[in-house]
């Protein structure tokens, strides 16, 4: 019986570490939404929707921008770094 609590207690713990790992990724334009991004939109995250391209972490502000952005991550990254660029210039 205490085997079944000590298994269940790991995969929690498990479980929380993997959901804390998640939030805590750190994506290239200062967690900016990337779609938001090649859109001209200014759209913070916490990073916990990303997907990686070419080595790099990019976030979104949810899975619809994630997938739009996928759709074509060459033209759309050109576009985010443009206007990202831009916008530091101020």
């Amino acid at each position: 019986m205490t085997m079944k609590y000590l298994k269940a207690s790991l995969a929690g713990a498990l479980a929380l570490g993997l959901a804390t790992t998640a939030l805590a990724a750190t994506g290239e334009f200062d967690n900016m939404c990337a779609m938001g991004l090649a859109t001209e939109q200014n759209v913070e995250t916490d990073c916990s929707v990303n997907a990686t391209y070419e080595g790099k972490t990019y976030c979104f502000g949810n899975e619809a921008a994630k997938e739009k952005f996928m759709e074509n991550p060459d033209e759309n990254l050109a576009k985010a770094k443009e206007y990202y660029e831009e916008a530091a210039e101020g």
